[in-house]
């Protein structure tokens, strides 16, 4: 391979990469969002009574140059608490002992594992 072949490649790869990634990295993320989404749908994580917190969950999707990053979460106040638990007063004087409800945390390893795949995907598709 001469040096402009390699160099024509490279600036191919360069421009396929950011499309690549970017739907990896969406993918993940609601891949992430589906699995919080079911681990709040009752034990071990919260029970649903309306769906309101459940149907809370977003993601925010920011473009970058050669890539792409997105945040899941809720703006639901009792979020915090639900995953962690809370214990003693809140704001109002009233007393908590309340347990964790877990529904993020055993969310991660399937989004890890996502996000893994994709982007070994991405730079796979870039380089071919």
């Amino acid at each position: 391979m001469t040096p402009d072949q390699l160099a024509d490649r490279l600036e191919t790869a360069a421009r396929r990469i950011r499309p690549a990634v970017r739907d990896s990295v969406e993918h993940a993320a609601e891949l992430g969002r589906a699995q919080i989404k079911g681990h709040a749908s009752g034990r071990p994580g919260p029970n649903v009574i309306t769906g309101q917190y459940r149907n809370s969950w977003q993601i925010e999707r920011r473009h970058l140059p050669y890539g792409a990053q997105c945040t899941i979460g809720t703006m639901e106040p009792y979020g915090r608490r639900l995953e962690f638990g809370f214990v003693g007063a809140d704001s109002l004087g009233r007393v908590y002992n309340q347990p964790p409800f877990p529904h993020v945390q055993p969310a991660l390893p399937a989004m890890t594992a996502a996000l893994r795949f994709g982007m070994i995907s991405a730079v796979a598709e870039a380089l071919r």
